[in-house]
């Protein structure tokens, strides 16, 4: 079962030690470094102040911070958590620290720590205030039915911002009143099409429901939307592989794919943060200006080409590219093709290398792509193929790759008849159903050392 609860825990423990670190060095170079004063052993000292941090938040493990209490109760909250830690930090310092350690340090470190967590806690209030506010970085969510069930996950959603999703609106369930949601049951098509929504939530009793179910997954699975179900009998439910907990409700999952799942998310993004660092170092730094050169003197125009293309959860993106046609007016509803006489001569060796796509690594650094992943399309194409393909919307479950699944066997490039599309999108699927880290790695290695290595991705 992933529960979200955890998952909150872990970020919010993640963000507090890189706090704890900055206070930590912060106060041992202010106080003793400069006045030449060693902190010994140091080492001990910060595992010492690790170690009560981790035990201090595991106190609180089961009341997650919300960051639209009112200041008073965030106040009270980072107050308690921090007279916790403190306590437990003198009582292991009697167990891991020399007799004679510095009280006066950890007195320092901890007003310094406190006062960290508490400027930075107002600031990501702000921060999602102004952009949860105006559906940046979330998903787009409703609800069918309005019931007590309902109306807790709603509750929540909105109490915690940081879980990534904006509540839209309710849909009404069968037989219930319509005045105050945003349509009845049999118009949901509609309203997720015509809301933009990323995200759908469906309270519904435990059994009698089969066909329903059959039909909502269906729907969001033609229109690339995120479906959790939430069974109104919660006593009922217990640990299954398919199911999920976000506070006290349990969602069952029926979409459930590996990237679901926060270790995976987390080891993908670990693995695209230094693998992009990497070829942003070694390669974009010296390759972008000779690059730049070679298209300026090649054709009058911008070095790179920067598209608005469809990324996770439908929602767009700049992508970057390396400009390899003259300027026009169809770069953004025209494929390019074999022969095509808009690219120029230094566009076609571009595209011929994939050297082209390589400004992409800095879309993968961003958090924008992945390093593997679908190919992200154009919207022309996710307007028209996702309309002749069912299901061509499911690749935008997870971020787009600079290579794919789909592209290492070999359907890549143009795409000038359905049934290419149709098996790129049955690679990518495949792919989004069954990802794991080794999988990725294989996709990288078969990208650089096949055959067809240096025919274009798009």
């Amino acid at each position: 079962m992933k529960n979200k609860k955890t998952e909150l825990y872990i970020k919010y423990l993640f963000v507090d030690i890189i706090l704890l670190n900055v206070a930590f060095w912060g106060v041992s170079i202010w106080q003793y470094e400069m006045n030449g004063v060693k902190l010994a052993p140091w080492f001990m000292y910060y595992l010492h102040v690790i170690l009560s941090w981790i035990a201090a938040s595991y106190v609180f493990k089961e009341r997650i911070l919300s960051l639209y209490d009112e200041f008073s109760v965030r106040f009270k909250y980072i107050s308690s958590q921090l007279a916790v830690f403190l306590l437990i930090a003198i009582s292991l310092a009697f167990i891991v620290l020399p007799s004679s350690f510095s009280k006066l340090f950890l007195f320092e470190l901890t007003v310094a720590f406190y006062g960290l967590r508490l400027v930075y806690y107002w600031g990501l209030k702000r921060w999602l205030l102004s952009h949860y506010s105006e559906g940046n970085y979330s998903n787009r969510a409703i609800i069918v039915g309005i019931n007590e069930t309902s109306l807790r996950l709603r509750e929540m959603i909105e109490s915690n911002p940081i879980l990534g999703f904006k509540f839209i609106g309710y849909v009404a369930g069968e037989g219930q009143d319509a005045t105050i949601t945003l349509g009845k049951n049999d118009q949901l098509s509609e309203i997720l099409s015509g809301k933009n929504i990323q995200s759908l939530f469906v309270t519904m009793p435990l059994m009698g429901n089969e066909e329903n179910a059959v039909d909502y997954l269906g729907i969001c699975n033609h229109l690339g939307v995120r479906l959790r179900f939430i069974p109104e009998n919660q006593l009922f439910f217990k640990n299954r592989s398919q199911w999920e907990t976000m506070g006290d409700l349990l969602l069952i999952n029926p979409q459930e794919i590996p990237l679901d799942r926060f270790d995976s998310r987390f080891l993908k993004r670990i693995f695209d943060l230094l693998f992009s660092g990497l070829v942003i170092i070694l390669l974009l730094s010296w390759m972008t200006p000779l690059i730049a050169l070679l298209i300026k003197l090649s054709s009058k125009g911008p070095v790179f080409f920067i598209q608005e293309r469809t990324g996770i959860n439908k929602k767009t993106f700049k992508c970057l590219k390396f400009r390899s046609m003259q300027v026009n007016n169809l770069a953004d509803v025209l494929q390019a093709k074999a022969g095509d006489n808009r690219i120029t001569p230094i566009g076609s060796f571009l595209r011929r290398t994939n050297l082209d796509e390589f400004p992409q690594f800095i879309n993968v650094f961003l958090g924008q792509m992945s390093v593997v992943g679908p190919r992200p399309h154009m919207l022309k194409h996710t307007e028209l193929y996702s309309g002749l393909i069912d299901h061509y919307l499911v690749r935008h479950y997870i971020k787009p790759g600079v290579t794919g699944w789909a592209q290492v066997n070999g359907y890549r490039g143009e795409t000038n008849e359905l049934w290419m599309m149709e098996k790129r999108i049955e690679y990518d699927i495949e792919y989004i159903k069954n990802w794991s880290l080794a999988w990725d790695l294989k996709i990288v290695v078969k990208t650089v050392f096949s055959k067809d290595a240096y025919h274009n991705l798009v």
